[in-house]
Formats: structure tokens, C-alpha cells, sequence
């Protein structure tokens, strides 16, 4: 065999845009097909790509491993994924039975970012969100995004940074710690000014003291 078709053959290698997208739950059926607990609400990017990398539920015990799979698999390449009512339900390669499937429950599920369906022009996944800047109208720093809500009829953005020292004074023996504080805005047109992905940061309409 060529050095080319050796390398043609070979597993793709964990992508470095992974994002962590589902875990596996329990089996469906008795076909090898499986339940998958998606993190969004909307888990496009779950079908979005046939080839789920795979990394053993936290904390990992390799040793737990059950006799069916004898390994976990560092990915499964989908043959067949739906919606199920409210859920979602997959099926992969070598993935024969009830069995099978229940011995990967708990598994994560990750997907390259870069397969991801193209958003539209005001949309945006959570996990580009994470981590941008937030600031107001005046160039006041609120901090962080950590994290999103989902309320259902919109999301709110959770985001994390330092307390305004005008408006929450540190305690004596706390003088030089900045003391943490979380602030929940709506990620709605009435608040959000503009979402720059290239800047990572995020422009709201929103004081230091709300």
C-alpha cells in the first residue's frame, strides 16, 4: 500500500475547533441506535456533521469500560441521526445492538466548529458568544460573557467580571480583591447594540449600576 492511500485511511485527527455539543444518553432500540443529549436548544450543529468525536464521560474510568466495545472510540461516523418528538436519536458504524449503544452512554459528543451551519446574519451560537467583552455606550467594561439562558422566548447572556468599585464598595480586609459580581442582560435588540465576532466584544445599552 502507497504512503498516500496509508494516509488516506487513516482516522481523522481530534480537530482543533471542537466544541462539545451532546452526550450520548441511553439506548434506542435494539438496532445499536442511541439517545443524544444536546446542549442547545437548537442542535443544528449536531446534524450538521457525520463524524462525532467521541471522549469518555468525566471523571473518565477506562477501566469501567464495558466488554461490548472494549475501548472507547475516539469517533463514530453516523449512518443515521433524527429527531425523536423532543429529542434527538443516532446510529453509528459498528454500532450493531443495544448493547453497543448502551455501553457509550455518557460519552461527549464533539463536532469541528468549522462544520457548523452558517448562521444568519443576526444569529449567533452561544459559543462564540462566550468569553467576548462586554461594554456599554460609554466604553464602560461590564466584563465577560461565562454563559447563556434560555428563557424560551429569548436568551439572556450571563456575564461575569470585576464589581464597579463607585457603586460596590470591597470590604476592609478585601481592599486589594476585586470583588466578583454577575450582571444578566437580555440578548434582545432593545439591549444588544452590535455583536462584533472579529473583536470579540459586545456593545449594550446598560449602565454599571443596573
Amino acid at each position: 500500500m502507497s504512503a498516500a492511500a496509508s494516509a488516506s485511511s487513516a482516522e481523522p485527527a481530534f480537530p482543533a475547533d471542537a466544541i462539545e455539543v451532546a452526550r450520548i444518553g441511553d439506548a434506542w432500540g435494539v438496532k445499536g441506535w442511541f439517545k443524544v443529549v444536546a446542549f442547545a436548544a437548537d442542535p443544528q450543529a449536531i446534524f450538521s456533521s457525520r463524524r462525532w468525536f467521541i471522549k469518555p464521560p468525566l471523571p473518565s474510568a477506562p477501566a469501567a469500560m464495558p466488554q461490548q466495545l472494549q475501548a472507547w472510540p475516539e469517533l463514530l461516523r453516523i449512518t443515521g441521526v433524527r429527531e425523536h418528538g423532543d429529542s434527538v436519536v443516532a446510529v453509528a458504524q459498528g454500532i450493531e445492538s443495544r448493547a453497543h449503544a448502551q455501553a457509550l452512554r455518557g460519552a461527549r459528543i464533539f463536532v469541528a466548529r468549522s462544520s457548523f451551519p452558517t448562521e444568519g446574519s443576526d444569529e449567533f451560537y452561544w459559543v462564540d458568544l462566550i468569553g467576548m467583552r462586554v461594554v456599554n455606550r460609554k466604553g464602560e467594561v461590564l466584563g465577560a460573557v461565562v454563559g447563556l439562558l434560555d428563557t424560551g422566548p429569548h436568551s439572556v447572556l450571563r456575564i461575569a467580571g470585576p464589581a464597579d468599585a463607585a457603586h460596590t464598595p470591597a470590604p476592609a480586609d478585601a481592599a486589594h480583591t476585586p470583588v466578583p459580581t454577575e450582571r444578566l442582560i437580555p440578548f434582545v435588540a432593545a439591549y444588544i447594540d452590535d455583536v462584533s465576532l472579529a473583536h470579540k466584544r459586545i456593545q449594550v445599552d446598560w449602565e454599571l449600576d443596573y
